[in-house]
């Protein structure tokens, strides 16, 4: 569990009472770098034969949980990616509804990978997975469609498993600020794909 740059004492009483009832190794990093920083400090240290990730509010179900894991466990994939259905986007704001169908749209047009829904929050990998996603450079959120579209290059076995939200669940939203440094490394993946094509 990585903490990134938060100093909240909450979420620090939290993680003492979580680590008395399971084993887990807490990681910090001094300052918010983003998720995707983040998520490589985890997976880099991770030693499991398998790795899923996902938000610390596990926004998703117990059983789209056990649905990736058992993706990855039987059905040999290197890495199973979680997709939404229409009912994810009663939960997002107008704004972020809107984002997300216009870069599900620009993903589906421009780029060749097995899903256009690169940012679902719940993904899992095996060792060939954890060596493309440690390879992913993008900090914020769409190091998803980093890593999706290193896995497809590196002509991975990628699957797609049907995900679901908690019904009580909560999502952020995102600042203008983000969103165009985000649209700036999507450019930056598009510009690869014309390259390696």
């Amino acid at each position: 569990m990585v903490n990134d740059g938060s100093n909240e004492q909450m979420l620090f009483d939290e993680l003492k009472n979580l680590n008395s009832k399971i084993a887990f190794t807490p990681l910090a990093n001094n300052e918010n770098k983003g998720k995707g920083f983040a998520l490589r400090h985890g997976v880099n240290a991770a030693k499991g034969e398998f790795i899923i990730y996902t938000d610390v509010d596990f926004p998703y179900t117990h059983k789209s949980f056990l649905k990736i894991y058992a993706a990855l466990k039987n059905e040999i994939v290197d890495v199973a990616i979680g997709v939404r259905d229409e009912k994810y986007y009663k939960h997002l704001s107008k704004t972020r509804m809107r984002i997300s169908k216009i870069l599900r749209w620009f993903v589906k047009t421009f780029l060749r990978i097995p899903t256009n829904d690169t940012q679902c929050g719940l993904k899992g990998f095996n060792k060939k997975g954890k060596e493309v996603f440690l390879e992913t450079t993008i900090n914020r959120y769409l190091f998803d469609l980093e890593f999706i579209f290193g896995a497809a290059k590196n002509k991975l076995n990628i699957k797609t498993v049907a995900v679901e939200l908690r019904a009580d669940v909560q999502l952020s939203t995102m600042s203008n600020k983000i969103l165009l440094q985000e649209f700036g490394n999507f450019l930056k993946i598009f510009v690869k794909s014309i390259i390696n094509n």
